[in-house]
């Protein structure tokens, strides 16, 4: 065994189950992507689709607001499992029902990007379903 400080944190983190850190790393990856398209909404963007007849109808700003939401929880989970802790399973199952929620809401203006938001969050939940016997025992209690 190496002697090197932090060695055993590291090894032990490798004891993560791979959907496990698939979801994190998925939901680090769907909060950057949010987060650019709240941008992007927020600055009136020509390279929005007209999403006049959506939800929120043509208010830019509340379409942005919703994918900062969305971005917000993402990075919240994906760092909460990442860590090994119970709370960014319970944000992790939450978001990828907002998410599904808003892939229904723009599947008819953005069909490409609604399925793949649909694929992507149902294998979260694939992932924090099956893994959800495991526990970190570094976890803290948050």
């Amino acid at each position: 065994m190496s002697s090197r400080p932090g060695s055993s944190s590291a090894l032990s983190a490798l004891s993560r189950p791979g959907w496990l850190t698939f979801a994190a790393i998925v939901m680090f990856a769907f909060g950057c992507l949010r987060l650019i398209s709240a941008i992007y909404y927020f600055a009136d963007s020509a390279r929005v689709n007209n999403v006049t007849l959506g939800a929120f109808g043509g208010h830019l700003f509340l379409w942005g607001i919703w994918d900062l939401v969305i971005a917000a929880l993402a990075f919240w989970a994906g760092w909460s499992l990442l860590g090994g802790n119970m709370f960014g399973r319970v944000i992790g199952y939450l978001w990828a029902g907002f998410v599904i929620v808003q892939s229904f809401l723009i599947l008819a203006y953005a069909p490409w990007f609604g399925f793949a938001s649909m694929i992507l969050a149902t294998l979260v939940i694939y992932a924090l379903s099956l893994t959800s016997g495991w526990e970190d025992s570094r976890a803290s209690t948050v």
